[in-house]
């Protein structure tokens, strides 16, 4: 079985060539199921109801979310009624949404958890402990798990991955925007990447007009971001899993 996570999705460029190039990729490389973070996928970030409607119709099976989950109030509804829309799990209590689900898929349970790191990041609540606790919620109810963990410190990512190592089937980092070449299966057979990357515009500073962030760095005044327009990219990571122990045997990165 492969997975594919497709990293965070910018603008409506990004969705446009999500939407576009996933049924070639999905052919080409023999993919059964899909996740992608969407938190950046409208305008000022966030998700709305039509461009999640969009992604899923094209062959998304879960979207995750990050630090901009709810930055559109539409994610509310979107939360509440979709069960294949998740925020990160290690939100306080309280707040609107699961942060776990999952999904049969030709009769295996896959569970997919989306958690938020701390470092530079929102106050949220342990994604240590949280992780402990939704794994002994789902113990014997799923056949994979998958965790989106959506962080800013590569050693917190590191030091996630080596925690969940034989507790889950894979790990992978999203929120950088810049793919790392850290693909491996850990020492206990967890499938692990940092940061699967972005699907946005190639030639731009994480999605936005390289421009403008140049401007910013140089003169230190705030500017307003724009999404940058041009060439596109989809960027994530395939996870390959037996298909009788469900044990990861491959990461492979993609960029198309």
């Amino acid at each position: 079985m492969k997975i594919l996570a497709i990293g965070d999705i910018v603008g409506q460029n990004g969705v446009n060539y999500t939407t576009r190039k996933l049924k070639d990729i999905k052919k080409d490389y023999n993919i059964d199921f899909v996740i992608a973070n969407a938190e950046n996928a409208c305008v000022g970030n966030g998700l709305n109801t039509n461009t999640a409607n969009e992604l899923i119709k094209s062959g998304i099976d879960v979207i995750t979310l990050g630090n901009h989950a709810f930055k559109k109030s539409e994610v509310v509804n979107l939360l509440l009624n979709k069960k294949n829309v998740i925020r990160p799990a290690n939100f306080p209590s309280g707040t609107v949404g699961n942060g776990y689900t999952i999904i049969t898929f030709n009769d295996i349970r896959i569970c997919v958890i989306n958690l938020m790191g701390r470092m530079n990041l929102l106050t949220v609540d342990c994604p240590f402990k949280k992780a402990d606790s939704i794994l002994d919620e789902v113990k014997g109810k799923c056949d994979i798990i998958i965790v989106d963990f959506h962080a800013d410190a590569s050693s917190e990512k590191q030091a996630m991955g080596f925690y969940l190592d034989s507790k889950v089937n894979a790990v992978f980092g999203t929120h950088t925007h810049i793919q790392t070449a850290d693909e491996r299966v850990l020492p206990g057979g967890t499938g692990y990447i940092g940061d699967i990357g972005m699907t946005g515009t190639l030639d731009s500073v994480l999605g936005v007009k390289k421009e403008i962030i140049i401007q910013r760095f140089i003169t230190q005044l705030p500017k307003k971001f724009e999404v940058a327009e041009g060439k596109q990219q989809l960027c994530g990571a395939i996870f390959e899993f037996d298909d009788k122990t469900y044990k990861c045997k491959n990461v492979e990165r993609l960029k198309v």
